[in-house]
Parts: C-alpha cells; sequence; structure tokens
C-alpha cells in the first residue's frame, strides 16, 4: 500500500515540501480560481464512495467540478499530493501520519470505510491464528499501513506471536496472494476485499480473523488534504464531504445497485467453484460487504484506533517520535458539511 521507505518516493516528498509550504508550481490551483478539485483514491473497493460521487452525479450537485482519478496505491498518491498535483486524497489513514513525521503537513477529514482486511487459511489444520506459528503468511511491504496493521495488531496483540521470530511474514502484491495460497507458497493471507470474498467463495480458503469483528468499525481510508488546499479551498472541501456523505447514503440505500456498481467498475469476474457452478460478480461485492462498510464520521473510537496504530508504529521502528492522533485530524470541515 504505502513503501514509506522507498527511496523515489523520499525524494519526490523532501523535494516537494517547500512547495506544499509555499508556491504553487505553475498549473496548480490558486486562490479564487475555477480549476477542478483534483482529487486521487487509491483503487480499492474500500473506496467506492469517491467512484459513486463522481458516477452519480454528487459532485456536480453541490457544484463542485472535480477531477477524479484513481490509483494503484498509497505511494504513487503521495509522490503526486508532494509534487502539488493533488488537492485531496482517499488513502490509508497510516501514510497520512507516516508522511506528516517527515514533514507533507496534512490533514485528516473524514472517514471513508471501516473493515476490509482479514487472514484467510486453506489448511484446515490452521483454526486459529495460534496456529500460524512456524507458518509462512502473506502480507504486504514492510513498514505499510497494512503491515502495521498485521504485525502489530494482527500478530502481536490478537495472537500474542513475535511477527520477526514466530512466523515468516512474505511479502508480495495482494493480487498475488490468492494463487500463492493455492500453490501451497504460503501458509495463510492477511488480505482485503475483494480478495477475501473470492478465495471464500470458490471454497479455497476460509476466513481465520476478520479484524472487523475483533475491532468493529475501525477505520481504514480517510479523506485527507494537504494544509495548503485547506487554506486555498475550504469551501470546495466542505462541498466535497457533502457529496462524500451523499455517496455513502447511496451505497447504503441501493446495495444491489450498488454492488452491480462496484463489481463493473472494479473489473470483478465470475468465481467458479468445484462444481462448475459460478458466482456473479455483484454477489462477489455483496460478500465482502460481510467484513467492509462505510462510514463518513470520525468518531472518538476511530481517533483512539489511528492512536493505536501511530503507537505500533512507534514501537516497530516505522516513525521516529511520537505523535498524536488529534495532530493530524481536523473534523472541523465535516461539521461545515452537516455531518
Amino acid at each position: 500500500m504505502n513503501r514509506i521507505f522507498a527511496a523515489a518516493l523520499s525524494v519526490a516528498l523532501y523535494g516537494s515540501i517547500a512547495l506544499l509550504a509555499g508556491i504553487a508550481p505553475a498549473g496548480a490551483a490558486t486562490p479564487g480560481d475555477n480549476r477542478p478539485l483534483r482529487v486521487g483514491w487509491v483503487f480499492a473497493m474500500a473506496n467506492a464512495p469517491a467512484l459513486v460521487a463522481d458516477r452519480k452525479g454528487f459532485y456536480a450537485e453541490e457544484g463542485l467540478t472535480v477531477d477524479a482519478k484513481p490509483f494503484g496505491d498509497g505511494p504513487v498518491i503521495q509522490q503526486a499530493l508532494a509534487a502539488v498535483e493533488l488537492d485531496v486524497a482517499y488513502i490509508g489513514a497510516p501514510p497520512v501520519y507516516q508522511w506528516a513525521a517527515r514533514g507533507l503537513d496534512s490533514r485528516i477529514l473524514a472517514k471513508v470505510n471501516y473493515g476490509q482486511a482479514a487472514v484467510i487459511a486453506n489448511n484446515p489444520a490452521i483454526a486459529k491464528l495460534s496456529d500460524l506459528r512456524g507458518r509462512k503468511v502473506a502480507g504486504v511491504a514492510r513498514g505499510s499501513g497494512m503491515d502495521v496493521l498485521l504485525r502489530g495488531v494482527v500478530l502481536k496483540e490478537a495472537a500474542g506471536l513475535d511477527p520477526d521470530r514466530d512466523l515468516s511474514v512474505i511479502s508480495m502484491p495482494v493480487g498475488n496472494m490468492n494463487a500463492a495460497l493455492d500453490s501451497g507458497t504460503v501458509d495463510a493471507a492477511f488480505t482485503w476485499e475483494p480478495f477475501i470474498s473470492q478465495q471464500v467463495l470458490r471454497g479455497s480458503a476460509h476466513v481465520l480473523f476478520d479484524v472487523n469483528q475483533a475491532l468493529p468499525g475501525y477505520p481504514w481510508y480517510v479523506v485527507m488534504a494537504p494544509k495548503k488546499t485547506l487554506a486555498e479551498r475550504p469551501d470546495d472541501v466542505v462541498k466535497l464531504l457533502r457529496a462524500h456523505a451523499k455517496a455513502i447514503a447511496w451505497l447504503s440505500d441501493h446495495p444491489a445497485e450498488g454492488d452491480a456498481l462496484i463489481a463493473e467498475a472494479f473489473k470483478l469476474e465470475p468465481v467458479k467453484r468445484a462444481d462448475g457452478s459460478e458466482i456473479a460478480p455483484a454477489a462477489v461485492a455483496a460478500e465482502a460487504r460481510k467484513r467492509l462498510g462505510w462510514s463518513d464520521r470520525l468518531e472518538e473510537s476511530d481517533l483512539a484506533f489511528i492512536q493505536r496504530l501511530m503507537d505500533t508504529s512507534l514501537a516497530l521502528g516505522f516513525i521516529p517520535a511520537p505523535m498524536k492522533a488529534a495532530d493530524i485530524i481536523d473534523s472541523s470541515y465535516l461539521r461545515r458539511a452537516g455531518r
């Protein structure tokens, strides 16, 4: 998700902090202009509200012109933010504080989703987290937000395992994890939707640990913006948050239509079972809702969870000094949006 230590991204960040703090490059938005609000979002099912707000015309309803673009992962979005090529982003909460620790001054404005991640396994002998001792578990890049969640919250706290000594965490792209499970390359995978549902519906794996059951409603993706955007386009930010709330309400009120839209937009394929039967793509999206949902409101429990991730990141050596969640969260724009 966010390989915060990748050299290229570090260069992009440190080379652009002055721009975020001061003069924008040619082509960037300036106070009072009519340029579209440039929104980047990680191309993940959990970020469906960004897609829905665009597709259903909720931005336009708010009188806002938006240039919304999906990105493959968080690091690319952070690079675009540092280069002042984006005004707002839908991204995981950990990248926001990880990069804030290195100088990219931005704020979390609203929540996007809750849930989405789980540990899955295809070996019936692996029935509980402690059974992962001595096993190989697929995870994403070390130091990423999902890696913090896996190592600190799932393995250390929930399973009582040392992630560096008691098992092997094998880094790989999330899209490769199901194949790695099927081939026996790994014994389990810490993955997210729709990949969990695809394996479960195929009958190829079982959910070993659903993070949303252990930590109900835990936040993951958030709407964030650099302070430059907040200073120059506060009214547009409020309009965006209103459209964001409408998109979430639409997903809640139109589940069947929403599942069909998600299946089409994320190019989900039918799931083939061992008996030859097929499960429709929209049914995969519906299954994913068992572990994933959407909300824009920032609750006290959300701040506590983000603080927990910060403390875990510090303990794992992924940020250099203690941080406070309150320093990077600003819910005033959400209140102005009537939320």
